[in-house]
């Protein structure tokens, strides 16, 4: 994994250029919060924890990205849908020693499916879609 400034989100392979890309389903692109990667860090004992560890895809700050649940929101050009939590699984504790599993408990962030294709950049809003 490597971090960029500017992506495309498209709903028939989720984030391109992804290893992982996913043609449809519920887990075409998934989001952690920042300050959750500040929290994990802390849980842990550690100054930082680089959000690459976590395996997500898009790093938000300033959102709680529960508040999407059930909601449509864009990302720059893009649509996307929650579609349920990131649940952490037990190859943390590989990554992350013993108790990286219980440490990232509540704080996997999300999955979206991308319903409108789209560029995002580093910096964009995510603005929830009332419908």
């Amino acid at each position: 994994m490597y971090p960029v400034d500017v992506a495309i989100l498209d709903p028939y392979v989720g984030l391109e250029g992804d290893h992982y890309s996913r043609d449809s389903g519920e887990r075409q692109v998934t989001l952690v919060q920042a300050e959750s990667l500040a929290a994990i860090a802390s849980h842990l004992g550690l100054g930082t924890l680089a959000p690459e560890v976590l395996r997500r895809n898009l790093v938000t700050r300033g959102i709680n990205l529960l508040a999407l649940k059930d909601r449509k929101f864009r990302i720059g050009d893009a649509v996307l849908e929650m579609t349920g939590e990131c649940h952490p699984c037990s190859r943390l504790e590989e990554t992350l020693g013993v108790g990286g599993y219980n440490a990232t408990r509540g704080f996997g962030g999300i999955t979206a499916k991308v319903l409108a294709q789209g560029r995002i950049s580093v910096g964009d809003a995510i603005v929830r879609i009332d419908e």
